[in-house]
């Protein structure tokens, strides 16, 4: 073998010692690093014992920062323990942006949602409905929103002392087959399943009476008086709202419907229920009366 062939050798063992060593300086650099660090940090939490020990009000800061941090952490893992994100749940809510409607669908529901307090974003869903039901229905949309501003003030979750529900006040459980179409009673508190029937009911009243004016004593279920309380105020609100969908002032006095004698009925034999949208045993108004007032 000659001096040329031993070289190799040589060179790969010094590299494997040179490597060996910086493999041992790091541990050892590592291990004094970490020793020096694990001192200065005892050093550091006997240091603050000692200050706390001594120090009662930042012992009390301490325990109270402490007790505060591990109240969020229980928060919050409640919070994920009850609340789960849904992101259908957009599909369940009725609104729409009021920008979307034509304008003057769009200046009512401006105008109705400043003086009811209640978001445009639903509103628009409604008053859409009521010019599109107002106009298959041959009423007035804002004839609809009147009664509804009157009944409800815009609460779909509104209910009298008699249990008429909703946004447009209608008895559930004399118009039970009303709501059929919409899955059942409970639809009252959907905001349009009760506008339809709503309007539904009252168009039928105002077949029924032959008048507007009828319509809403017959719609209110007025018994004992002649219903012109109601009567006026629904008709004042519907010429306010007609005034801002037309883009005309708001009128402020509305013509009054004159009060008519009543009769009284005759005694009703305990547990007989009176439909909300039976005739009123008062005298009739006129039958010529237009339908809906400009």
């Amino acid at each position: 073998m000659t001096a040329h062939d031993a070289t190799p050798p040589k060179s790969t063992s010094g590299a494997v010692a040179s490597l060996k060593t910086a493999v041992a300086d790091a541990y050892q650099g590592f291990f004094d690093i970490t020793h020096n660090s694990l001192a200065l940090l005892g050093t550091v939490l006997a240091v603050a014992l000692i200050t706390l020990s001594a120090r009662a009000d930042l012992r009390a800061s301490a325990e109270e920062q402490l007790l505060g941090w591990l109240l969020e952490r229980q928060e919050a893992a409640t919070a994920d323990a009850v609340y789960t994100a849904e992101p259908t749940a957009i599909d369940r809510v009725t609104a729409a942006q009021p920008g979307d409607l034509p304008k003057q669908q769009a200046n009512v529901t401006y105008w109705l949602s400043r003086k009811y307090r209640v978001a445009p974003e639903p509103l628009s869903v409604l008053v859409a409905e009521a010019f599109e039901v107002g106009e298959k229905a041959k009423l007035d949309p804002t004839l609809i929103l009147a009664v509804m501003a009157v009944e409800s003030r815009f609460n779909p979750f509104a209910q009298s002392p008699v249990g008429a529900q909703g946004l447009m006040q209608v008895l559930t459980r004399v118009h039970t087959d009303k709501y059929n179409d919409f899955g059942g009673q409970l639809a009252a508190f959907d905001p349009v399943s009760n506008l339809r029937v709503g309007a539904r009911v009252l168009q039928e009243a105002v077949k029924r009476a032959g008048s507007v004016e009828g319509g809403l004593r017959l719609y209110v279920g007025a018994v004992t008086t002649d219903g012109s309380w109601y009567i006026n105020k629904v008709m004042a609100e519907h010429m306010r709202i007609q005034s801002v969908a037309l883009g005309k002032p708001v009128q402020r006095t509305a013509p009054q419907v004159r009060p008519t004698p009543v009769v009284a009925p005759a005694p009703v034999a305990p547990g007989t229920e009176i439909e909300a949208e039976g005739p009123a045993p008062t005298t009739p108004l006129p039958a010529g009366a237009p339908l809906t007032r400009s």
